[in-house]
């Protein structure tokens, strides 16, 4: 079997924690010996052991002269765990293979030298490309400490998402509001805007069968903090619940609604709640994820402010028409094609009835990725 081969299978297992490693990446690791697997392990949350100690725990004494496969760079000091360069050296690995780099500055690169400087062989940038997709969200929050930002929506096939008189229960399928519910797994909030609340009273929970998966952090805007005491993110206790306000919000308001139980953060001063500003805060608190579930006001906010990273738009076999119903993205729009917001590396998959496309917003930059924080 090949570098590529093992590496893959270290990417395979790192994705069995999905969801619960914020705000630490995915990070796999596996031991061969003699062409076999002696050992694999895996991150599983934050300030927990990393894949190579995992790894190494079930491999035991086979550990001397193996390789390890790591999809990133073995940490090389201490954090809420020891170093990961360290434990391999003691262990007697002879080879180590890493995915893709860490430009961390307690490690960028630090971790290499450590193994090199004890007669350790590593390699460098074995399935580098897959490693980077595989952190997408953590690369983002590490070099911006802004929050990666998901749109989602669902529409008819004439692009709508409810009716003339508001009634959007339900446009899609079974898979794709299973779908979904895997999707507010793996993030770590939930946002919508207050008018989805006050239509919908939505629970904004995760519902997988047989009670799986995890309940993101809800965020409401809510500039002039109008969500009802009665609503359900508000008294259900399901999830911590954040509503975002302005300054312009009368005291007793907030105060009541942080009496229900709720945390009441105050972005700006004016009219409406500056979104850059709040997932700006959302991202100093550790929150590395949005996956904004909002209307057509709050789609278009993301837009216009060129704030959204990823979109999973589900289209539905339906028609149904209405000048007034609403589409996706609100807002002006755009006067001019060429000023339209693009999508690159695109894919599409059935659910059942349902289309799914998915791609990310064209912009400039690149991301780097760290392994402890």
């Amino acid at each position: 079997m090949q570098d590529e081969e093992y590496m893959q299978k270290a990417l395979m297992i790192a994705r069995y924690a999905e969801g619960c490693t914020s705000p630490n990446p995915l990070v796999g690791a596996i031991v061969v010996k003699n062409g076999r697997i002696v050992g694999q392990g895996w991150h599983r949350r934050a300030g927990t052991p990393h894949a190579e100690i995992h790894a190494l725990k079930q491999a035991g004494d086979l550990a001397k002269g193996s390789t390890i496969y790591v999809t990133l760079e073995p940490c090389s000091h201490y954090g809420r765990t020891g170093p990961c360069s360290k434990a391999l050296i003691e262990a007697g690995i002879k080879k180590v293979v890493v995915a893709m780099m860490d430009p961390n500055p307690l490690v960028a690169g630090k971790g290499i030298k450590i193994l090199k400087n004890a007669g350790v062989e590593v390699v460098t940038g074995v399935l580098e490309k897959e490693a980077i997709a595989l952190n997408e969200v953590f690369l983002k929050w590490i070099s911006e400490k802004m929050p990666f930002i998901i749109m989602k929506t669902a529409m008819t096939l004439d692009g709508k998402i409810a009716t003339a008189s508001g009634k959007s229960k339900w446009i899609t399928g079974e898979s794709s509001r299973l779908f979904t519910h895997k999707l507010r797994d793996r993030y770590d909030s939930i946002l919508v805007g207050i008018g989805t609340v006050l239509a919908d009273d939505p629970s904004l929970t995760v519902r997988l069968p047989d009670g799986m998966g995890k309940n993101p952090i809800r965020i409401i805007v809510d500039s002039k903090a109008r969500t009802p005491l009665t609503s359900k993110v508000v008294c259900d206790g399901a999830a911590p619940t954040i509503i975002a306000v302005t300054a312009k919000v009368d005291i007793k308001y907030i105060k009541a609604l942080e009496d229900a139980g709720v945390e009441v953060l105050v972005v700006n001063d004016g009219e409406q709640v500056d979104m850059k500003m709040l997932f700006a805060l959302l991202g100093q608190r550790g929150i590395s994820s949005v996956f904004v579930e909002g209307g057509s006001t709050i789609n278009y906010s993301l837009l216009e402010n060129h704030l959204a990273d990823k979109m999973y738009a589900f289209i539905a076999p339906k028609l149904i028409g209405g000048r007034n119903a609403l589409t996706p993205i609100g807002g002006a729009g755009i006067t001019s094609l060429n000023e339209a917001v693009l999508l690159e590396n695109i894919s599409m998959e059935m659910l059942d009835e349902d289309i799914l496309i998915s791609g990310y917003f064209k912009k400039k930059g690149e991301y780097i990725c760290s392994q402890e924080l």
